[in-house]
């Protein structure tokens, strides 16, 4: 038995450390020791704050929580670790899994994904943001020469913008409210602009902001026959939308994409996983990062991102 510490909701605001043993006994599962966890800032603080519709709550259950929405629930799958115990072409190695943030854990061994050698732990708990990113383009589908926007600068549209920009031929912007936005999207190499500065005409445009208002700014910015891919998960929120203006006529789409069904008949979810490790060789995406704290820290951290007094797109949580 492995002493465990492990993060809980107890009830919608309020977060606790729980004390847990967990135990490695079968040659086919892993011994995963955490090095970094991170906090999905849009879905993590929805489950915190007690958002999730109770219709939701099978779709929207992670892969290893404990618990149910409301609370106590253990929430959370961005998390890389190094395998003590398990197969012998795995101990050793750094791996990422979509378990939530605790200290030590045991999953089967092909849950886990080995991360490259060359890509640093710290930038391994993108993962599952990349994961979604990659997920979202497949279904997207753009084409060289697109005229392309990414409308929400968070966590998962800076991670769609950063793909993107490898895309060669593309006219592409990184639309958001928040100026401080800029930032990151030069980094990335991404033309950023506010929305009222953003071009349309656009083919495709991918909505991550989770706002009514930048869905319908989305719908704004395309052409005749132009695509939305939906990335933004509302959990509660109602949104009305315009679709008595020139939705039918100009015969708009609006699609959604998420990520528990692969996006590509012809790959798996191991195979996506691996190609989203992967992408993150690229050491533009630590731009993603822009906060950490100990694990001891989650019960007020929790708090402070859901209520923006800490503001962040990826929160990382070091072990």
């Amino acid at each position: 038995m492995t002493p465990a510490r492990a993060f809980w909701v107890r009830e919608p605001g309020i977060g606790e450390i729980r004390q847990c043993f967990v135990e490695y006994n079968d040659a086919d599962e892993v011994l995963v020791e955490t090095t970094y966890s991170a906090v999905s800032r849009g879905t993590e603080t929805l489950v915190f704050t007690g958002r999730v519709p109770p219709s939701q709550y099978d779709v929207m259950r992670a892969p290893f929580q404990e618990g149910e929405f409301g609370g106590p629930v253990k929430y959370g799958y961005l998390n890389v670790g190094v395998v003590r115990e398990g197969p012998v072409h795995l101990v050793g190695r750094t791996v990422f899994c979509l378990y939530p943030h605790q200290t030590h854990y045991v999953v089967p061994a092909d849950v886990v994904t080995v991360v490259p050698d060359d890509v640093p732990p710290a930038r391994a708990v993108l993962g599952g943001t990349v994961e979604t990113a990659v997920n979202a383009l497949w279904d997207a589908r753009p084409l060289i020469g697109d005229r392309v926007a990414v409308v929400g600068a968070g966590m998962v549209g800076c991670a769609v913008a950063g793909i993107l920009a490898t895309f060669p031929g593309l006219r592409l912007q990184l639309v958001d409210i928040d100026p401080a936005r800029q930032q990151v999207a030069d980094a990335l190499g991404v033309e950023f602009v506010t929305p009222d500065g953003a071009a349309d005409g656009c083919d495709l445009v991918v909505h991550a902001s989770t706002t009514e208002a930048g869905l319908r700014k989305a719908l704004e910015l395309l052409r005749a026959d132009g695509r939305v891919i939906e990335l933004s998960w509302y959990g509660d929120q109602d949104v009305s939308l315009p679709l008595g203006e020139r939705f039918h006529s100009a015969r708009l789409t609006v699609r959604s994409s998420q990520v528990g069904t692969v996006a590509r008949p012809d790959r798996t979810h191991a195979e996506r996983m691996q190609l989203a490790l992967t992408l993150l060789r690229d050491a533009r995406f630590d731009a993603l990062i822009t906060g950490e704290s100990r694990f001891e820290e989650l019960p007020d951290v929790l708090p402070a991102l859901a209520d923006g007094s800490l503001p962040a797109l990826c929160h990382r949580i070091a072990y």
